[in-house]
């Protein structure tokens, strides 16, 4: 008899899925493969300004892997920094695949700064992404869900409590706020039955690492290795899963030991 799928009949959200080796594509993969369907957002207009560009044909090259994996999967092309952006992801998944009960806010805005650079504009930039879209589509969630013990709502940060940051002044502050948010959020929603937690993965080899940085972060790794995608996705499971419905309002660090 073929056992059944942790997460079959479960419908999850992930945003910042644009990458091939991306952690939000990883992520997709896992809950598909534990038989979610997946509605997976992304932003074309950033990746281009990145220096691994936009890889144009991906949303629907990734949406027929999915598929074949026995899943439904969608996606859509949407700006966090928009302030009607929440409204938009959770009617289009709602249209599309149904209700969700899985949120995994994976999109985030980072440039470099540091204190010689840093000024309202960068910091407008940060913030709308990745405080003002996280909390946002997070409460909008817990609105529109329905209730019962299966509801989850995962947030990425980058072990901004474990150390500082240096260049990277408004990612910080603004992955930081995410970490705040969590605990409090955890304690308001668990009545509904949702769950609410963070996942710092470390420093993850997804496609932005040069040889130079690789060569400089594997010494901290007392494992031996970089962290991959896989590694963050495998966690982002679990917690979607009712093997994790006794935890909430943690910040779980998965970076394989990394020290800084």
């Amino acid at each position: 008899m073929q056992q059944t799928k942790r997460l079959s009949g479960r419908i999850a959200v992930v945003t910042g899925a644009s990458r091939r080796r991306g952690i939000g594509t990883a992520i997709c993969r896992a809950l598909a493969r534990d038989g979610a369907d997946v509605l997976f957002t992304h932003w074309k207009s950033y990746d281009r300004e990145m220096a691994w560009g936009a890889d144009e044909d991906w949303p629907e090259e990734f949406v027929r892997e999915l598929s074949a994996m026995g899943v439904r999967a969608a996606h859509l092309e949407v700006n966090l920094a928009e302030s009607d952006a929440p409204s938009r992801i959770l009617d289009a998944t709602i249209t599309m695949l149904g209700s969700p009960s899985i949120l995994v806010n994976n999109a985030a805005h980072s440039t470099s700064d540091g204190f010689q650079k840093l000024n309202a504009e960068i910091l407008d930039a940060h913030y709308a992404v990745n405080v003002r879209g996280t909390c946002l589509l997070s409460a909008e969630f817990a609105r529109r869900y329905r209730g019962g013990s299966g509801g989850r709502i995962i947030n990425m940060i980058s072990g901004q409590d474990k150390g500082p940051m240096r260049g990277e002044l408004a990612y910080a502050a603004t992955k930081g706020a995410i970490s705040a948010f969590t605990v409090s959020l955890a304690a308001e929603v668990a009545p509904l039955g949702i769950t609410v937690n963070a996942v710092d993965p470390g420093p993850t080899d997804s496609g932005w690492m040069s040889d130079d940085v690789r060569a400089r972060l594997l010494p901290r790794f007392p494992m031996g290795r970089i962290g991959q995608p896989e590694d963050a996705a495998r966690l982002i499971a679990f917690l979607a899963s009712d093997d994790a419905q006794w935890i909430t309002g943690q910040i779980l660090h998965s970076d394989g030991g990394f020290w800084g």
